[in-house]
């Protein structure tokens, strides 16, 4: 049985890389323009601000969506909580920020499925892209995602439903390690029912 698990969870992590490169390659419409995105220095602000400072790890992960999609013109700051056994679930809560405009309250919920198994509890930071009106986040977005918290974690992946890509970054607290797939689905008002 131990061979079986390592295997599939092998392929959950091939399927995740695969995911996550075919949405890195996703052109980011918004370009540079100054006027309408984030600097990658105004983000890492926000994030140090947020997070209560900043990590290496943290700070390579920034480096790598930068490098994937460039300058973002949102971000959504939240927390969030979660758990799975085999099948998850994921609840948050957080504002979204869109460059120049007011923040806008959004929650999330969502289900998955995976080879996923754990708790965690977790600050949440998102940068949004090709976002240009806030009611657009009230959608699903399907994505992949691979998790290791032991005591303490960081985690991240892409979302994307149509031409938007969320990229969110969690450090928590918890104990949960797997791959999974799943969605999670933006909402005005805050629903118990993940799907």
């Amino acid at each position: 049985m131990q061979p079986l698990r390592t295997v599939a969870l092998a392929l959950c992590l091939v399927f995740l890389l695969f995911q996550t490169a075919a949405i890195a390659q996703s052109p980011a419409p918004d370009g540079d323009d100054p006027s309408r995105t984030y600097s990658q220095q105004e983000i890492r602000d926000a994030v140090e601000g947020f997070f209560a400072g900043t990590t290496k790890g943290l700070a390579d992960i920034l480096e790598r969506i930068f490098a994937d999609f460039g300058r973002p013109n949102g971000y959504i700051q939240g927390e969030e909580a979660g758990g799975a056994l085999v099948v998850g679930l994921r609840y948050g809560q957080g504002h979204l920020h869109l460059k120049g405009q007011e923040p806008v309250r959004v929650y999330w919920q969502g289900p998955s499925v995976g080879f996923d198994l754990g708790g965690h509890v977790a600050k949440n930071f998102t940068l949004v892209y090709n976002l240009t009106d806030p009611a657009l986040i009230f959608q699903r977005f399907p994505g992949v995602d691979g998790s290791a918290y032991v005591v303490g974690g960081l985690s991240m992946n892409y979302q994307k439903s149509n031409e938007i890509i969320l990229a969110p970054i969690r450090t928590g607290v918890g104990l949960r390690l797997g791959a999974s797939v799943g969605y999670l689905h933006y909402t005005r008002k805050q629903h118990v029912n993940p799907f």
